[in-house]
C-alpha cells in the first residue's frame, strides 16, 4: 500500500536524481575537454622533440664517421656504417608524423568520445536522462506490475485478517475456523446453476450459539462494487452454501454433524450466509444474504437466539475440522 501510494513520486525522484547526475556529467565532461586537448598538444610536442633529438644525434654521427679515415678496411666498414645511418635517418623523419600520432592515439580517441557524450548530453539531454534511468525505472516498473498483479490479493488477505481480529472479540463460545477448502469426489450438482462443484474455499466459518456462519470477506473499492465485470459475491456464497450444506446433511456417510435428535425428527444446522464488505456496501438487499460492513458485524451475529448446545457445537466444530485437514 505504501508503495502504491509513493510510486509516482518514487519515479519522479529517480529522474531528478539523474537528471542532475547527467548534468554534473556534462559540467565534468565540459571541463575534461580543454584539458585533454592541453594534454594531447604536450603531449604530441614532447614526442615531436624527443624524435628530433634523436634524428639530430644520428646525424652528428654521420658526420664523425666522415673524419679520420685513414686506410681502405676503415673506409670500406664507414660506408656501410654511413648507408645504414642514413637509412635510419630518412626512416624516422619519414615517420615523426606518424608516431607522434600513435602516441597520443590514446588521448585522442578519449577525446572523441569525450566530445561525442558532451554533444549527445548538451543537444539530447532528455533522452541521455532516461538511458542513465532506465535500469532503477525499469525495476520499479517490475515491482509495480508485481504488485498490481497481486492487489486484489492483497487487500483480500488485509480485509480477511481484519474480520479475524474482529470475531475474535467474541467469547468463548464461539468457534472461527479460517479458509476452510474441500474437494467433493465425486463432484456434487447444484441445479441452480446447472453445474458441478468439485471445491469449494470458504473464508471463515463461524460456529456459534445461533448455528454457522458462513462468512465471505470483500475488501472492496466503491469502483469494485460497482463493476459489472466482477463476479457477484451473492452467486458465490449461495453456491457454497449449498456445498456446505450437502457436506453437513448427509447422514449417510460419515459427514453427519451428530446433532440432538428431536422427536419430530432430523434437526437442521442452521447456516447463515454473511457478506462483510470491510468500508463500505451496496445500498441494496439481497435474498439469500446479509451484506454487512466490519462495523455492524458483531452485532448481527450476537442479534440470534441459541439453538445449539455446547456439546453441539463441539461435534460440528470437530467434523469440520475432520474435513479440513
Amino acid at each position: 500500500m505504501s508503495f502504491q501510494k509513493n510510486y509516482a513520486t518514487s519515479r519522479e525522484q529517480i529522474i531528478l536524481n539523474h537528471e542532475l547526475l547527467i548534468t554534473q556529467e556534462k559540467n565534468t565532461l565540459g571541463a575534461d575537454i580543454p584539458q585533454l586537448n592541453n594534454t594531447i598538444n604536450t603531449k604530441r610536442l614532447e614526442v615531436e622533440e624527443g624524435l628530433k633529438f634523436q634524428i639530430q644525434d644520428l646525424k652528428q654521427k654521420l658526420e664523425q664517421l666522415s673524419l679520420g679515415q685513414k686506410n681502405v678496411i676503415q673506409k670500406v666498414a664507414s660506408y656501410f656504417k654511413k648507408r645504414s645511418l642514413r637509412n635510419k635517418i630518412q626512416s624516422d623523419e619519414s615517420s615523426v608524423d606518424f608516431k607522434v600520432s600513435q602516441s597520443v592515439q590514446y588521448l585522442a580517441d578519449t577525446l572523441a568520445e569525450t566530445n561525442n557524450r558532451y554533444q549527445f548530453i548538451t543537444s539530447r539531454f532528455t533522452e541521455a536522462v532516461y538511458q542513465s534511468c532506465a535500469i532503477p525505472l525499469k525495476e520499479l516498473e517490475r515491482k509495480k506490475s508485481i504488485i498490481d498483479e497481486i492487489n486484489s490479493s492483497i487487500y483480500g488477505a488485509l480485509g480477511e485478517h481484519k474480520v479475524v481480529k474482529e470475531l475474535e472479540n467474541l467469547s468463548d463460545d464461539y468457534t472461527l475456523i479460517n479458509d476452510f477448502t474441500y474437494s467433493f469426489r465425486p463432484p456434487i450438482y447444484y441445479r441452480q446453476e446447472d453445474q458441478h462443484i468439485r471445491s469449494i474455499q470458504i473464508d471463515h466459518l463461524l460456529i456459534s450459539p445461533a448455528g454457522i456462519f458462513l462468512i465471505e470477506t470483500k475488501n472492496w473499492s466503491e469502483h469494485s462494487l460497482n463493476n459489472l465485470n466482477l463476479r457477484s459475491p451473492v452467486e458465490q456464497i449461495r453456491r457454497t452454501n449449498f456445498a456446505l450444506f450437502k457436506l453437513l446433511a448427509d447422514e449417510a456417510s460419515n459427514f453427519s454433524p451428530g446433532l440432538n435428535r428431536h422427536h419430530w425428527g432430523t434437526r437442521k444446522v442452521p447456516i447463515k450466509n454473511l457478506i462483510v464488505l470491510i468500508n463500505q456496501k451496496p445500498r441494496e438487499e439481497f435474498q439469500f444474504v446479509k451484506v454487512l460492513t466490519l462495523k455492524e458485524l458483531i452485532s448481527y451475529i450476537k442479534y440470534f437466539d441459541p439453538v445449539l448446545v455446547a456439546s453441539e457445537r463441539e461435534r460440528i466444530t470437530n467434523r469440520i475440522l475432520s474435513l479440513n485437514l
